[in-house]
């Protein structure tokens, strides 16, 4: 058994974030990480041309900006570059290969006991670890696990299905016809990868969305700063009817709130632009509504269309899986495996746990919660010296 300070779950940049935090005010931490690498969804699991939607400004974890000769929009091997020096820079040293199994409060002696299990061995024997803490961080994220719906008849599809986070390029599906499942920034972005490598493109829009440009976002982001979120929103909207004019008759819906309001009151992001409504308009790239169910290799809409399909991309979103370890604390975390407070109080739970990228608000949050945690751990540390 070992014993700390403070237990970080996860190794993604918002337990990266939190042990730099912590590690600047000289308090002990350990983290926890069940890949054999920190920050395994950017490194291992995220598509080629994939770039943060959001201005570098808005971007960067706690104490260091990125680069001046940085890009803008930050693509991918530039944020791991950054992440790269970001863990030198404050000595993070996570712990790889451990797979956490349960967590518990010890209510009698006020610790965190997790349990771990250690994969790191080369005789394929696996150890169990356990941890005691004062403190525990869960930094896991809202992104822990890919979801794909309960659709009828996928079981038996003839061709081939992934989810986004198996997407790396549209090299192998050049000449073949693909359907991508998701609306959202990934299945948007990806529907463009996959024209751009030559694949018959279609994409599944079922649910109303905004599309704006990153200069838009930007725009939006800096206005934010001296607006209100309902006049952002106003000028932001009238801006993308401006550039993209009306949409529903490409099949893409607006919702009837702002994107800001939306973004703020329920998580959801606006879609940034990388060029596939130019590619909607002509033609090129299909949208198709909700699908109904698959029968061997073709798809049946909502619409009562029947379409045949080489692949399907679902780029249909990802879920916590905070609640497959932690028992009990449900005054926390809900039985989703997301926070019970709303933001802005939502990364502190009681007896000492704490969450960090929860927040449904990127990277920019993610610096926040980091923050937040650390001083507020520092708070009661130096409150039981006293």
């Amino acid at each position: 058994m070992e014993e700390t300070m403070v237990v970080i779950v996860g190794a993604g940049p918002a337990g990266l974030a939190t042990s730099a935090c912590l590690n600047r005010l000289s308090i002990p931490n350990i983290v926890l990480e069940r890949e054999d690498c920190y920050a395994s969804l950017w490194k291992k699991r995220s598509y080629d041309r994939l770039k943060l939607h959001l201005a570098k400004q808005f971007c960067h974890l706690p104490y260091m900006d990125f680069p001046p000769n940085a890009p803008t929009y930050v693509p991918k091997n530039g944020f791991i570059d950054y992440l790269d020096n970001y863990v030198s820079h404050f000595g993070i040293t996570p712990r790889y290969l451990r797979s956490v199994e349960s967590v518990i409060y010890d209510s009698d002696a006020e610790k965190w006991q997790i349990v771990v299990k250690n994969m790191t061995t080369t005789d394929n024997v696996i150890e169990t670890e356990v941890y005691t803490s004062r403190f525990l961080v869960v930094a896991s994220g809202e992104n822990s696990q890919g979801t794909i719906p309960d659709i009828d008849g996928l079981d038996s599809y003839g061709g081939e299905y992934i989810h986004s986070n198996q997407y790396e390029n549209g090299r192998k599906f050049r000449g073949k016809d693909v359907l991508v499942v998701g609306c959202g920034n990934s299945g948007m972005e990806i529907a463009y990868d996959l024209w751009n490598w030559g694949a018959n493109t279609s994409i599944v829009v079922r649910n109303p969305v905004h599309v704006l440009t990153k200069e838009m976002v930007k725009m939006a982001m800096i206005m934010s700063q001296y607006l209100p979120c309902k006049a952002v929103d106003k000028i932001t909207v009238a801006i993308s009817r401006l550039k993209y004019g009306k949409l529903s008759k490409y099949g893409i819906r607006m919702p009837t709130k702002g994107p800001f309001h939306l973004k703020e009151t329920t998580g959801r992001s606006p879609v940034i632009d990388v060029g596939t409504i130019s590619k909607i308009k002509s033609g090129e790239i299909k949208v198709l509504p909700g699908m109904e169910c698959i029968k061997d290799n073709e798809v049946v809409f909502t619409n009562g269309a029947t379409v045949q399909f080489d692949a399907i991309v679902f780029a249909t979103g990802y879920k916590s899986t905070v609640r497959n370890w932690l028992k009990g604390s449900y005054e926390s975390f809900d039985e989703k495996g997301m926070p019970k407070r709303s933001f802005p109080y939502h990364w502190k739970g009681g007896n000492g746990i704490y969450n960090a990228g929860f927040s449904r608000r990127g990277l920019r949050g993610i610096s926040s919660d980091a923050q937040n945690i650390a001083n507020d751990i520092y708070i009661n540390i130096t409150a039981d010296l006293s």
